[in-house]
Parts: C-alpha cells; structure tokens; sequence
C-alpha cells in the first residue's frame, strides 16, 4: 500500500499558493479602488475650485449704453467713440467739459505727448439721459443700486454731467496722470476709478487731496 502523506502534502501547497494569489489579487483590487477614489475626489474638489481665469475683473469706465438705440443716447449725449483725444472740438463730451478742466488736461497732454502717452477721453461730459441710462446699467449688472453707487454716479450728482470730470485712457496716460496730474491741478479722486480726473486747483502747491474710496465716500454724492 503507497503512504498518502505525499499527497496531502502537495494539495496543502496548492492550496496555499491559491490563497497567496487570492490575497494578492485583493490588495491589487484594493490599490485600485482607492486611486480611482482619490482621482475622483481631486477632479470634484478641482471643479469646484474656479481658476484665476473665471474670476471676474475690476470693472473700468462706463461704456456706452445698450439697448434700444432710438432711445439710447448720442454722441450729442456725451457718448465718444474710440479715439478721441482731448484736443478733438467736434465731441460735446470734450468741448462741454469746463473751460479750466480742459485747459489743464491739453496742457498736461501737450506735455506728456514728449514722452509718447496720448491722453484719450473716455467719457467726459455728459447728459442727464446719457448718466441715468449708465446708472440703469449699473444697477442691471451689479444687482443693486447701492452696489451700482460705487461705479456710477446719479444724473443730479454726477460730475460728469457738471461738465467737472473726465475718464483718461489709455492706462499709460492715467498712470502718467497719477504721477504729474497735480502739477496741473488734475486729480485722480476716486481710489477705485484710476481714470477718472478732477480740476483741484490748489492741488499745484499743496498736492492732491486724499482720494475717497469710491464714490459713496464722496459727500458731494449724497442726494
């Protein structure tokens, strides 16, 4: 009779080798599992975080009104194509600004041309229809009229529509501004409008005054 302790012996390998496998298979299983986990749990949390790209940006000068264009306003309103300088008669949004603010502005902008920055306005005078169909806008895309107050002004405070403020461009020519406009009584007044510029005479010997936040800072603002 042949011992059967050889083949107990090579079937209790056998099993063991399967189980090794088993166990192998399943931490295999398990590595897996938890990258997949890991990738999905990154691409929700990378989704959920907006790139730099989405943020918005700080707005800049009020541009030219939308909607319908029979009652939107006009050049005659104060409205400016791109372009247009401090020098150019032919706009009401130049010649209605007031004598001595744009006496001032052609003077720095004669000087500062020596140095290749052209002074373009943006937005100068302006008419009460033109600032409240700005002012609408405002309240459209920010949501509230006290949120639109920091950017835009009411037709019966407004400066613009006084005659006493210009929105300067490009950026080059309102840096240039924020450096030398006091020599010339041109002050930025708003820290969040970098190119929005008012006469202040004394601003030749004593410097510009201190610049309100924004707007809703500004007493004159107040109805």
């Amino acid at each position: 009779m042949v011992s059967s302790r050889p083949r107990s012996a090579a079937a209790s390998r056998s099993r063991s080798i399967i189980l090794a496998a088993l166990a192998v298979t399943a931490v295999l299983v398990g590595l897996l599992g938890h990258r997949a986990s890991s990738a999905s749990t990154s691409s929700s949390s990378s989704s959920a975080t907006p790139s730099l790209s989405t943020q918005p940006l700080p707005p800049g000068p009020p541009e030219r009104p939308e909607g319908d264009s029979r009652g939107a306003a006009g050049e005659a309103d104060g409205v400016v194509p791109d372009g247009v300088t401090v020098f150019d008669d032919q706009y009401p949004a130049v010649v209605k600004l007031g004598p001595a603010l744009l006496r001032a502005l052609r003077q720095a902008a004669t000087d500062a041309a020596r140095s290749g920055v052209t002074f373009n306005v943006d937005s100068g005078w302006r008419s009460a229809k033109y600032q409240q169909q700005l002012l609408d806008q405002a309240i459209a895309t920010y949501g509230s009229e006290s949120e639109a107050a920091r950017w835009v002004a009411t037709p019966t405070t407004s400066e613009h529509v006084s005659g006493n403020a210009v929105d300067i461009g490009p950026p080059a020519a309102a840096t240039w501004l924020s450096k030398h406009g006091a020599t010339y009584g041109l002050c930025q007044i708003y820290r969040n409008e970098a190119w929005h510029y008012e006469l202040r005479p004394e601003a030749v010997t004593h410097g510009c005054p201190r610049m309100y936040a924004d707007p809703t800072q500004d007493p004159r603002m107040r109805p």
